[in-house]
């Protein structure tokens, strides 16, 4: 087997818990060896917690997305706060902005996001940033706050946003999105990303690849993605592999790297 896949976003509190077993296992037998699971909500943190604590090649990442601004109190920083504790506990994410749902208010997102990127650098944690229909006001944002460690999650723009963002020195994520037909524009700015700040990902159980497209997602359909990465760049797989795990393992940090195969 090749290095392992990460894949560095995905869901796994949102599928039965009789069926996580098997889940990974079948990411396992697609040289998938590590998987994050994101929480977007403190109850859905508190489960990616329980899931990264149950199995050993699992990590969690805890947050509030930006649909649930109002939540982001006091309490609610508190109690992730207290879930990063955990040594299974990687990030803080996902955080950010959404003005395509514009399911809470422009102000209350960027307060939101504001509290958690304090907790993160209180945390010395890296962010996963979700960003939708509003990077001018996210480059902004972190222009002016500059987090050490970022990853814009499931990049969905174009080769001049890539730009902007690597130039705050954030890594790009990828998901499957990147295989669908008319994603032309995202596969220039995979292009344009160097291989030093790619990492890939899932969103799982969402945005399934070709040819699952409209189908559940799950880890395993990481290599997909990879297999595309790797089309566009005409590189080996085996080197986006290589490289894309590397990355993660300099972002997510030594307890990532543990209990690598």
């Amino acid at each position: 087997m090749v290095s392992s896949l990460v894949d560095t976003h995905c869901h796994l509190d949102l599928f039965d818990s009789d069926e996580v077993p098997a889940l990974l296992a079948r990411a396992r037998a697609a040289g998938v060896g590590r998987v994050i699971s994101v929480g977007v909500s403190v109850e859905s943190a508190g489960r990616a917690v329980g899931l990264a604590q149950t199995y050993p090649n699992v990590f969690a990442s805890v947050g509030i997305h930006p649909h649930d601004a109002p939540q982001v109190d006091a309490p609610a920083i508190a109690r992730l706060k207290d879930l990063a504790q955990a040594p299974e506990v990687v990030a803080v994410g996902e955080v950010g902005l959404d003005y395509y749902r514009m399911r809470a208010p422009k102000h209350q997102q960027t307060e939101a996001f504001m509290r958690q990127i304090e907790l993160a650098a209180g945390l010395d944690l890296p962010l996963i940033v979700h960003c939708r229909d509003a990077y001018d006001d996210m480059a902004d944002i972190l222009a002016r706050t500059r987090p050490a460690k970022i990853v814009l999650h499931c990049f969905s723009a174009g080769p001049d946003e890539a730009l902007v963002f690597l130039g705050l020195n954030c890594y790009i994520s990828i998901a499957g999105t990147v295989t669908f037909k008319n994603a032309a524009t995202l596969r220039e700015a995979v292009g344009r990303v160097p291989m030093e700040k790619l990492l890939l990902e899932t969103d799982a159980p969402y945005l399934a690849p070709q040819p699952h497209r409209g189908r559940r997602n799950e880890p395993a359909y990481v290599r997909l993605t990879a297999a595309k990465v790797a089309e566009i760049k005409d590189l080996p797989i085996e080197a986006i592999i290589k490289g894309s795990a590397l990355n993660a393992d300099k972002l997510f940090g030594p307890k990532l790297s543990r209990s690598e195969p």
